[in-house]
C-alpha cells in the first residue's frame, strides 16, 4: 500500500478509477434498461427490492434511507414520488408518533414481480456472463469486506 498522505498510488490510483467507471457505466445502463422495458426508475427498484425483502413488506422511512446511503430528504422525496404511483404508502408507527413505515403496496409488489426477470436478465448480460465463477466469488469477497468495515463506520 502506497504510505504517501493524499495520493494513491498508480496501481491504487487505477483500480480505483476502474471500480468508479464500471459503476456508472453498469448504473447506468441498468437503470436506462430498467426503465425502458419496466417503467420502473433505479431508484423504484432498489426501494421496492427493500421493501418487498423487509419483514411484513415494510420498513422505518429512516432505516431505509440508511440502508440505500440516502439522506433522509432524498428518500422523503422518492416515497412521494411512489406514493403518488401507488407502489408503496406510509403508515404511521405506533411505538414512535414521530416515524413513518414506508410499506409496499400490492401494485408495487406487481411492479418489481414484472422487472426483476428483465432486471436479471441485464445485470448477466452487462455483468455476471462477462465472469468466471472464480472471478465472481473473488469479487464477492473483496466487496463483501469493503461493505463490512462501511458498516462498521458511521457516516
Amino acid at each position: 500500500m502506497n504510505e504517501t498522505p493524499g495520493r494513491l498510488s498508480p496501481a491504487e490510483g487505477d483500480a480505483w478509477r476502474c471500480l468508479v467507471r464500471m459503476q456508472e457505466r453498469l448504473h447506468g445502463r441498468v437503470a436506462r434498461r430498467l426503465q425502458a422495458d419496466s417503467g420502473l426508475s433505479a431508484a423504484d427498484y432498489i426501494v421496492l427490492v427493500h421493501l418487498t425483502e423487509a419483514p411484513g413488506a415494510r420498513m422505518r422511512s429512516a432505516d431505509l434511507a440508511k440502508a440505500v446511503e440516502w439522506e433522509k430528504s432524498r428518500m422523503s422525496h422518492q416515497i412521494s414520488r411512489m406514493v403518488k404511483r401507488g407502489l408503496a404508502v406510509r403508515s404511521e408507527c405506533p411505538e414512535d408518533g414521530r416515524g413513518a413505515f414506508v410499506v409496499v403496496t400490492p401494485l408495487g409488489r406487481e411492479a418489481i414481480a414484472a422487472a426483476a426477470p428483465g432486471h436479471v436478465a441485464t445485470v448477466r448480460d452487462l455483468f455476471v456472463d462477462l465472469l468466471t465463477t472464480e472471478e465472481l466469488g473473488t469479487l464477492a469477497r473483496v466487496a463483501g469486506r469493503v461493505v463490512e468495515q462501511l458498516d462498521k463506520r458511521s457516516g
